[in-house]
């Protein structure tokens, strides 16, 4: 007879944390990239530079030696693969276009 596991609610708190410390973080970051970035007068702006295209979660399977070569710049690597595939992408709509 195996013994009976006794299950908490610690996995469900901790997870819970880390979210928050995440987003805590998230939040941060926001602020703080405002200050860095210079203040550009209203008339100057455009309708791209408030544009950030929707996000969504996707399962992709990739060569090792791919994902390797992204990962080799250290963090971020999955934006720096969103940027590789939107060059091909963009590039492939101005073949279309002409």
């Amino acid at each position: 007879m195996t013994p009976i596991q006794r299950v908490t609610s610690s996995g469900a708190k901790r997870k819970k944390t880390r979210w928050r410390r995440g987003r805590r973080n998230a939040v941060k970051r926001a602020t703080s990239d405002k200050s860095k970035r210079p203040a550009l007068p209203l008339e100057t702006m455009k309708i791209a530079d408030f544009y950030r295209p929707l996000k969504k979660p996707v399962t992709l399977r990739l060569d090792a030696d791919v994902i390797a070569w992204f990962k080799k710049d250290g963090k971020r690597y999955q934006t720096r693969i969103n940027q590789a595939l939107r060059k091909v992408m963009e590039r492939e709509m101005k073949g279309k276009v002409g």
